[in-house]
């Protein structure tokens, strides 16, 4: 049977079962869906959003969150060293003068800048950084063919070129650069860190480690067998892709049938309702590639946590969060300067626009300490 699956891991594929005669395989997280969508053939449904590519850059404020007057707001692109246009916000405080701390914001996994990532650019901007917010490649406003494909590698370069951009504006300190990294972009955060030596400090917020989750399943729980069998399933699904010469998509993001476990309906409340949706973000109006998992399945993003040290870390999390497990685990595995700050109460999704949640305050105090 399938089981429900966080947001982090959606390829959001069809609810179902296999067809009589197969294994029907109980595996948490992304493989379930996958495997689903692949064999029942929901896959090949491509819905509109993930037809589109690079949308037009729009002019207008289209945020989910409201603007703030105290900042500056300019929007930017720049390329990646694969040559991904980025599509980016540029948030820096009013009325400053002299070089400035930045910090470039990634995250959730499926979201765009006009979600989660705006809004903690923006606040950080008001108390004082140059801020950018992007569209990970592939996704959003930002370039790449096919849309709505993810990979461990282009997502943590995104964050490199994002400090390319910082460190080449006039009124940044590119001695004095960190990074946010939210939900699936924690991890994606803290890869960057370990390998970019110009990063200075990390905050990574109610992060999944996306490799751990797509190659293990939610808690670890898939066996050798089960990650073999999805593995032959993708397998099959890339021969259908190339048959066709297009990848196939599930079906759309984050939609309640019943029943689901109580962190779906979060995700649904904040990407599905007014709260967070956005026509843009793969999570409230289109759907992962069907093959995406592959990126994932050999190339764990935390096997050179350690050496983020000397520079500082700082996890955040929810102390109900389902995904809690990811910043503990990561948490040990680095080593100091480090943090871990629980927030009472707070489930996975408080962290994404709850600003009565998210230590803003204690966010300020890291990076104007390690970003000096």
């Amino acid at each position: 049977m399938n089981r429900p699956i966080p947001e982090a891991a959606q390829m959001d594929a069809s609810p179902g079962r296999l067809r009589s005669g197969r294994l029907i395989l109980s595996v948490a997280l992304a493989f379930t869906t996958v495997l689903a969508a692949c064999q029942s053939g929901s896959g090949q449904a491509l819905h509109a959003a993930n037809k589109e590519a690079a949308m037009p850059r729009v002019a207008t404020w289209d945020k989910t969150f409201s603007r703030n007057e105290k900042v500056d707001h300019q929007r930017v692109t720049f390329k990646t060293r694969y040559g991904i246009t980025l599509s980016a916000d540029l948030y820096q405080p009013k009325s400053t003068s002299g070089k400035l701390a930045a910090i470039a914001v990634g995250g959730p996994f499926g979201a765009v800048k006009e979600q989660s990532s705006g809004l903690y650019a923006q606040t950080m901007a008001e108390r004082g950084f140059v801020t950018l917010a992007f569209d990970p490649s592939y996704t959003g406003e930002s370039g790449g063919e096919p849309r709505n494909v993810a990979s461990p590698d282009f997502n943590t370069e995104d964050f490199s070129a994002a400090v390319d951009f910082l460190g080449l504006q006039p009124n940044v300190d590119r001695g004095r650069i960190g990074i946010i990294g939210i939900c699936g972009w924690g991890g994606m955060a803290l890869n960057a860190a370990a390998v970019d030596k110009r990063v200075k400090a990390v905050v990574v917020s109610t992060m999944y480690d996306m490799t751990r989750v797509m190659s293990r399943g939610y808690n670890d729980s898939v066996t050798l067998e089960q990650r073999t069998q999805a593995l032959e399933q993708l397998g099959r699904q890339r021969w259908q892709d190339a048959e066709k010469g297009a990848p196939a998509y599930g079906p759309v993001s984050n939609e309640l049938k019943g029943g689901e476990a109580q962190f779906l309906v979060d995700y649904h409340d904040y990407y599905r309702t007014p709260r967070g949706f956005h026509p843009r973000a793969v999570n409230s109006h289109g759907s992962w590639t069907l093959t995406t998992p592959l990126s994932f399945m050999n190339m764990p993003l935390l096997t050179y946590i350690a050496e983020i040290s000397p520079r500082p870390v700082l996890f955040i999390h929810g102390e109900k969060a389902h995904s809690r497990y990811f910043s503990e685990t990561a948490y040990a595995a680095a080593a100091e300067p480090k943090e871990l700050m629980i927030i009472p109460d707070a489930s996975h999704t408080d962290l994404y626009d709850r600003m009565d949640v998210i230590p803003f305050d204690k966010i300020t105090v890291f990076f104007g300490t390690n970003l000096k």
